[in-house]
């Protein structure tokens, strides 16, 4: 900070010391300025590489799927009756037609009160609510769960309830206070699935009351299994839901004489919507890419310095900044060669093979026009013809794997090319999810030694205007003492006439 004691004009020199320095200032922080201009275009850079990357890392991810096998196995299943049996396929399910009769559904265990339980909703405690004769504890386990201990006495059909569910049993218990009757199920089904009480003390009057179990309350209780004709064969399963051969099942009601068929089938509708997906994809990607390499560059609109900018207005801020961002990436070259890449690539052709579909203007997509920058268009007809006639074949053009680069499917050499490209954009801008506090690219380093220079230019700057004003200081010192002598010659000369 500057020693120099900033009090002037008190020698009648009548200078404006302060606006001089500051109008020299303004002359040295010109020099700053740039650099701060510099670090902001350096910046605004970093930022539409980046936003580019997300855009080629967005395709990367649809392309990821549209190479894999699985995408173009996808199966699809029909049954004649959802009412009796719903059905879905999963990619290894064989096509085919099944049938499929069901004589049962897989069951809960189920212990339900078996009439109306004379309940007093206005009482505090079980022993008033149910009319109990006894307010000894009550003691029981279910399904082998940690003991639950009931107080007639404090507690209530509410916590009763309540202990049950909480005792890690595998069952629900519910009292409904409407019907006046409890009800409690195993959370599985089938033969399996069972309502044990062991361990119990006291509480033959508490499950009489609720009408459990008639005379018998601590039978165990079991569920039933699920009972099917899968092509002629009698199976049976624990639960209502399950997978047989790649198909899901889920038993929806008794068939009685009625066979349901099931259709297994290729699903040509999802592989069409995931090629679809991608070329959307892709279209909207290069476009934006497009757009930004194309985008007019304003030289004489660079980045405001304070000083500009609190002489504009908010939305004059926002115009003159609009400007000044557009057409940082024009004629970008890195990004030229990420699109010319991925062009050259998807007008290719896949060499061995079926000459039929090794190309995708085979299977109905083409390139427009050359002023739409190798935007694609699909022919629907001709594509779905071709996963109809022939998925393997579309499958091939898209997934093959070779040593060889003109061998691999297409989506296989967009994926690396994808990959190359972010690769590229990273060094060159870094990563926004980096977990790094450095960023080490290209850009990153720019700015970084921007900032370096900013930051030396305030310590000068500091440094010279503390020069100008010990100039002015030392220059109203000299003023002070030829006002001071001039009086004295004057007085002088008066004195002597």
């Amino acid at each position: 900070m500057s020693s120099i004691t900033r009090v002037f004009g008190l020698s009648g020199s009548g200078l404006d010391v302060d606006s001089i320095v500051s109008d020299l200032m303004k002359v040295e922080r010109a020099k700053q300025d740039k650099l701060k201009q510099n670090k902001t275009i350096a910046e605004w850079q970093r930022s539409d590489y980046r936003d580019m990357n997300n855009a080629l890392r967005a395709l990367r991810d649809n392309v990821s799927s549209l190479r894999l096998q699985g995408t173009y196995l996808v199966k699809k299943a029909t049954s004649t009756n959802e009412g009796i049996v719903k059905v879905s396929a999963t990619n290894s399910a064989v096509a085919g037609t099944y049938t499929m009769k069901v004589t049962a559904l897989a069951t809960n265990a189920r212990l339900n009160s078996s009439d109306e339980v004379s309940f007093d909703a206005s009482k505090t405690n079980l022993y008033d609510q149910l009319g109990l004769t006894s307010t000894d504890p009550i003691k029981f386990t279910v399904n082998g769960s940690d003991e639950i201990s009931i107080d007639p006495s404090t507690d209530t059909i509410d916590t009763l309830v309540s202990k049950i569910n909480a005792a890690g049993a595998g069952v629900t218990a519910f009292f409904d206070k409407t019907l006046n009757r409890m009800f409690i199920s195993s959370t599985a089904t089938g033969a399996g699935a069972t309502i044990d009480f062991d361990n119990v003390s006291n509480a033959t009057e508490l499950f009489t009351k609720l009408k459990l179990g008639g005379a018998d309350p601590f039978a165990a209780v079991n569920g039933t299994d699920a009972s099917f004709e899968l092509n002629g064969v009698s199976l049976t399963q624990a639960s209502n839901q399950f997978t047989i051969g790649g198909v899901k099942y889920t038993l929806t009601g008794i068939s009685s004489t009625e066979t349901v068929n099931i259709t297994v089938s290729r699903d040509t509708d999802a592989i069409y919507n995931a090629i679809k997906s991608f070329v959307d994809l892709y279209n909207t990607t290069i476009d934006k890419i497009n757009q930004k390499i194309s985008e007019t560059r304003y030289k004489d609109y660079l980045p405001l310095t304070d000083d500009e900018r609190e002489q504009l207005t908010e939305a004059q801020q926002e115009a003159w900044e609009e400007k000044a961002k557009s057409g940082l990436l024009r004629n970008d070259s890195l990004l030229r060669g990420i699109l010319s890449d991925m062009r050259s690539t998807l007008s290719s052709v896949v060499s061995n093979l079926d000459a039929k579909y090794d190309s995708l203007a085979d299977i109905g997509i083409t390139t427009g026009e050359y002023y739409e920058k190798g935007k694609l268009y699909i022919d629907e007809t001709k594509l779905k013809e071709a996963i109809s006639a022939d998925p393997q074949a579309v499958m091939d053009l898209f997934t093959k794997s070779s040593d060889v680069t003109n061998e691999k499917g297409l989506a296989v050499r967009l994926y690396n090319d994808l990959n190359n490209g972010i690769k590229q954009i990273t060094n060159k801008a870094g990563s926004e999810s980096s977990y790094s506090l450095v960023d080490n690219s290209t850009l990153g380093k720019k700015i970084s030694d921007y900032s370096k220079k900013i930051s030396e230019w305030d310590e000068r700057l500091e440094e010279i205007e503390e020069r100008y004003y010990e100039k002015y200081a030392a220059l109203e010192t000299a003023l002070s003492k030829m006002y001071s002598q001039s009086s004295w010659l004057s007085q002088m000369l008066g004195g002597t006439s």
